[in-house]
């Protein structure tokens, strides 16, 4: 069978990749001129099942609008601003912030990070493709008892749904990570250990895969920009591009937050709208004084990850649109966290900051899946856990084409729940 992907972010090269293992001649089409240079270009770098709580919960409300009027906000959020996008998502965002909702979208959130973080085990033993990997877990410090109680609650609930974590004392944390000494002194109240997460650089993942992808026979149109997409009724007829039209038996759309414009083409309403992202990445200079488990800073929102000799920061969520500009506001506290927490391990001059665009949903699950087009799947829609997500969500979508029933349960996570 021909398929086209749109897309070649981690997502979908990773869905290429296994199509093409099932022996489909595959396309993708994406107009960066290589793969992972988008959204998958500097993310926080975690496969973190742990990250599985939505945003959407009872207490986001009062915690938004407080926050709107701080530039450094960890989500900054302008509801004055004319963006019917964002006021669509939003009113379905805030029915979502219930415990009922909470404890649904948690489910299935986890059900889908799970099962993908047992595909990338499985696809990195039998490829043996390396991205900077470390599989120590990744550890949440906590600098409060409040936020350290409200952890271990939500630990609870994960751990009811098939995610363990070990409780640990600022001295466990310590015998975890001994880089966080410095914290351990001031205000490090306790932590979380998720042994079984992971760390790994997804745009290194992204182009190594890709390249596994076109061994295979996949064919990647770079430079390509989608102008839009043709059905008749019933069946995707074909996708036009600036460089010729493409033709094909199945259809993927794999394109993040730029999903919804295409899909408007053809009458389909995403409730996806971009949560912007900032990263930074810094050389480290003494090792021993960074970290070689990935850390989540739950008081400040903010992660940080060991690639090899380089530190990825990263934090902040901006509902502002489409709008990829760098905010220098939205930088600085990432630099000012990374010097706090690890002072010693570089000189944070030369920060190469960057930006991305997150495709979030309003429950924080992705839409995967099929329409009501036959030869249409949509595989989009993971939010910050697009990395994470990203190697169950192809295999989910290549057995759905092949005719396969799935290895999880994907009730719920099509486009139908809205």
């Amino acid at each position: 069978m021909k398929v086209v992907v749109l897309g070649a972010g981690v997502v979908g090269t990773a869905t290429a990749y296994f199509l093409a293992q099932d022996g489909h001649e595959v396309t993708v089409l994406d107009r960066q001129p290589a793969p992972g240079l988008e959204t998958s270009f500097a993310n926080g770098a975690q496969i973190s099942a742990c990250h599985a709580k939505p945003w959407a919960a009872p207490h986001m409300p009062a915690q938004a609008f407080l926050w709107m009027f701080k530039p450094d906000a960890p989500l900054l959020f302008r509801p004055w601003r004319w963006d019917p996008s964002l006021w669509s998502w939003g009113l379905k965002f805030l029915r979502n912030c219930t415990d009922a909702r909470l404890t649904v979208n948690m489910e299935r959130t986890l059900r889908v990070a799970l099962y993908s973080r047992a595909v990338l085990k499985a696809l990195r033993q039998k490829t043996n493709i390396h991205y900077d990997q470390l599989t120590q877990g990744i550890l949440h410090i906590y600098r409060t008892a409040a936020e350290f109680a409200e952890g271990r609650h939500t630990a609870a609930q994960l751990a009811a749904l098939g995610l363990p974590q070990d409780v640990l004392s600022p001295a466990d944390c310590l015998q975890v990570e001994p880089a966080l000494a410095h914290a351990a002194k001031h205000d490090l109240v306790g932590g979380l250990l998720s042994p079984e997460d992971e760390s790994g650089d997804a745009q290194r993942f992204t182009t190594e895969l890709a390249k596994l992808a076109a061994a295979r026979g996949v064919r990647f149109r770079n430079t390509v920009t989608i102008k839009h997409i043709e059905d008749d009724g019933r069946r995707i007829t074909r996708v036009v591009t600036d460089q010729g039209d493409e033709v094909a038996d199945a259809y993927v759309l794999a394109l993040g937050s730029y999903s919804p414009h295409l899909a408007r083409d053809i009458g389909l309403e995403l409730p996806i709208y971009p949560a912007k992202g900032y990263s930074i990445s810094v050389e480290i200079e003494n090792p021993a004084a960074a970290p070689t488990v990935s850390i989540t800073d739950e008081t400040n929102f903010m992660v940080f990850s060991r690639l090899g000799n380089r530190l990825r920061v990263a934090g902040t969520a901006e509902l502002a649109g489409w709008n990829t500009g760098l905010d220098p506001r939205r930088v600085e506290p990432l630099v000012r966290n990374a010097r706090s927490l690890f002072p010693d391990a570089a000189p944070y001059t030369d920060l190469n900051p960057w930006s991305g665009l997150r495709p979030a949903t309003p429950d924080s699950v992705p839409i995967l899946g099929t329409t009501r087009y036959s030869n249409l799947f949509l595989n989009t829609g993971h939010g910050t856990l697009g990395w994470t997500m990203a190697c169950g969500s192809g295999r989910i979508i290549a057995d759905l084409i092949s005719g396969r029933r799935p290895e999880i349960d994907i009730d719920g996570l099509g486009l139908e729940r809205f």
